[in-house]
């Protein structure tokens, strides 16, 4: 193909950018963002280098790279993992992974190793060298549309529209239409990518050409999280990374809180606190302190009770996991694919956007690779696709689902799996074999079948039989 175009200059677009530049003469990023911001000039609270983008309004907040997302950066951009921890990055082995779940430690399980850093710092490298490709080119506006082939017989999107941002005199950052007088701009392509995020606009630019907008499926689940760093000493030497889950609290009763806290670059932690609806947390830092020292996790504690706060607490709220249906259309246009956030956006809870981004990419990969038109609809690469959002969906629907303030909706057999999950849940601190197939699902290098496998399912039996003597 000539040109493709990418919407979103995300984890996701960039990564869709790197695969197109293999089989493109030309890719053509379309960003609101400025490019050198957030990265390469800025500063985050901290003082290290690469604030937030202001398009990645969960920028600040905590970003751990799994073991898959790891592969498969490795995979699009040979040695990233390598630069990432040359420049600051943590690395994570297993054993300094902290896991618990109602106070209590699950086991400490070598091979399932994390990178960790702040989002910015990563984005910045990974932007980097894609930008640094010859055929990838990178242009400052606001994407507003699709265009599409004006013959009705087989019409197809043949490029996007977008309004130009960073006119330091006219340029509000703030207003979805960008700035004001700008002139619309028109990009022909034989693909089109759309990685704007959850916000994408997809349905309406696709309803508004005359075709249907993809079913979207929504789980309320009303979720804030507030993120604060701290400074890092020479505590808990043996810890890189504790997270602290609890098992929702019945209706009616208080909920209780959960937190990750992570060693990222430059000395320093990051500790998420996160509630539900009424339980969402606020920006004052001595309410953060309070409730994370509050949390029954040692290491939680410690750092939140004997670490200084650099810099602000700053919240961000998500109301629903979401994820668009596009294998459900009996009608798509050619020259259209839609990924990351923008074709499902999942519970942060569980850590697995970034490398759900990652295989959105190889799905593009193996789907172009292996025949895939631009001329003609994007069905197989859907297909592929949803293996990757079934998996992940999956996961974060039972957890969505038991919070007693989330109503539905609730798939077949929900009941059963819920009993299951929660006696698996039990055995994952009792049997390390049990709670290492957990994880390889948690870091999708598994698919979700694995733990209801009859091998999966005796363990858990006998874990909590043994336990019950015990």
């Amino acid at each position: 193909m000539r040109t493709a175009v990418v919407l979103g200059a995300s984890v996701a677009g960039l990564l869709a950018a790197r695969v197109l530049s293999d089989h493109a003469e030309r890719v053509v990023i379309v960003e609101p963002d400025d490019m050198a911001a957030g990265g390469r000039t800025g500063t985050d609270a901290g003082g290290a280098a690469g604030g937030p983008r202001p398009g990645v309004p969960q920028g600040v907040q905590l970003h751990v790279l799994m073991a898959m997302g790891r592969t498969q950066l490795d995979r699009w951009l040979p040695g990233m993992s390598d630069e990432l921890l040359g420049d600051g990055a943590v690395f994570c082995a297993g054993e300094r992974v902290h896991q618990y779940t109602d106070g209590v430690r699950r086991p400490l399980i070598p091979g399932h190793d994390l990178i960790s850093s702040t989002r910015p710092f990563l984005e910045q490298r990974v932007r980097r060298r894609v930008l640094g490709l010859p055929n990838v080119e990178v242009v400052r506006g606001r994407a507003d549309g699709l265009r599409f082939t004006a013959n009705t017989v087989g019409r197809r999107v043949c490029g996007a529209s977008y309004l130009p941002t960073g006119d330091p005199a006219t340029d509000d950052e703030r207003s979805p239409a960008g700035p004001a007088g700008a002139r619309r701009v028109c990009l022909a392509a034989d693909l089109v990518v759309d990685a704007t995020g959850r916000g994408t606009r997809i349905g309406a630019w696709l309803e508004k050409a005359g075709w249907q907008a993809p079913p979207v499926e929504r789980i309320a689940i009303d979720l804030g999280y507030a993120t604060a760093l701290l400074r890092r000493g020479p505590e808990l030497p043996d810890v890189a990374v504790t997270t602290a889950l609890s098992t929702p609290a019945p209706a009616g009763s208080p909920q209780p809180d959960s937190a990750a806290v992570a060693e990222v670059e430059g000395g320093r932690w990051m500790m998420v606190l996160s509630g539900y609806a009424a339980r969402r947390p606020g920006r004052d830092p001595r309410e953060f302190v309070a409730r994370c020292a509050a949390i029954p996790a040692g290491p939680v504690r410690e750092i939140a009770t004997g670490c200084e706060l650099l810099g602000d607490v700053v919240c961000h709220r998500v109301p629903d996991s979401r994820r668009r249906e596009f294998t459900r259309l009996s009608r798509f246009p050619a020259g259209l694919v839609v990924v990351g956030d923008a074709a499902a956006s999942f519970n942060p809870v569980y850590g697995q956007g970034m490398t759900s981004a990652a295989l959105h990419a190889s799905c593009l990969s193996a789907y172009l690779r292996s025949g895939g038109r631009v001329d003609e609809p994007a069905r197989d690469f859907f297909v592929r696709q949803r293996v990757v959002v079934d998996a992940a969906w999956q996961l974060s629907a039972v957890g969505d689902l038991a919070q007693p303030h989330v109503d539905g909706p609730y798939p077949a057999g929900f009941r059963a799996a819920q009993w299951y999950s929660a006696r698996l849940g039990r055995a994952c601190a009792l049997d390390p074999e049990v709670y290492r197939r957990f994880l390889d699902v948690v870091n999708m290098r598994e698919r979700p079948g694995l733990l209801s496998r009859p091998g999966t399912a005796l363990r858990v039996a006998r874990a909590l039989l043994a336990a019950n003597r015990g």
